[in-house]
């Protein structure tokens, strides 16, 4: 797998944890420096993919990432429940 591959890949995993902790049973700080450390690796990874792709094509990679991170799954309801969010 080429580096390109896997530090999409990488994002891509951490777009799934953070999305999982967005609707996850932790509230208050905990959550808010889970989702912090998420959006850190994901600028470190996204900081690796701009010196192969440029910086502008490294956004664009992360920015689709993030909106298939977040609409290729809804919440469930327990997720839903727990986290005190209502999805419409």
């Amino acid at each position: 797998m080429s580096e390109i591959a896997q530090l999409r890949e990488q994002i891509a995993l951490e777009m799934e944890s953070l999305r999982r902790g967005l609707y996850g049973v932790s509230s208050g700080s905990s959550r808010h420096a889970f989702i912090h450390a998420r959006m850190e690796r994901i600028e470190v990874c996204q900081g690796a993919l701009a010196q192969h792709v440029g910086p502008t094509q490294a956004c664009l990679v992360v920015c689709q990432l993030y909106e298939a991170a977040l609409e290729s799954d809804t919440p469930t309801s327990t997720e839903t429940s727990l986290s005190g969010v209502t999805v419409p």
